[in-house]
Order: C-alpha cells, then sequence, then structure tokens
C-alpha cells in the first residue's frame, strides 16, 4: 500500500495506547485459555492482520515479556 492510504495506516501502527493493550491481552487470554502470550505470538504468525492489530499484537507481546522480567 503506498501513498495517502500508507500514510495513514503507518501512522495508525504507533497509536497503541496502554488501556488498548491491556483491553487485547484480556480478550487474547480469553481466547487462548489463559496464555496470553502465545495467543498473540500465534495471531502475529497467523498473519491477516491489519497494520494497526500487527502493532497492537506486537506491543501486547513486549508488554507480556515486561510483566514476566519484573516477576519474582
Amino acid at each position: 500500500m503506498s501513498g495517502f492510504w500508507g500514510y495513514l495506516n503507518s501512522v495508525g501502527e504507533g497509536s497503541v495506547g496502554n488501556a488498548e493493550i491491556r483491553a487485547e491481552a484480556w480478550a487474547l487470554g480469553g481466547r487462548h485459555r489463559g496464555e496470553v502470550l502465545q495467543g498473540a505470538r500465534a495471531e502475529l504468525a497467523g498473519g491477516g492482520n491489519s497494520p494497526h492489530r500487527t502493532a497492537l499484537l506486537k506491543a501486547v507481546v513486549k508488554n507480556q515479556l515486561a510483566l514476566a522480567a519484573k516477576a519474582p
């Protein structure tokens, strides 16, 4: 995708908020039996996501890895 629509899609990729990340993590946990990280990775690997959804799933993965690193 190029031109104006490509620009709009690329701008949308970077606009993932914390509340949206938490909501998606909750939804992924429901869809993937509590396995948020594995669910996000599986949905990324499945492809067919919009650029914003891809950015959201990547943000969930990053957030889950950060939470795991903080765990005792």
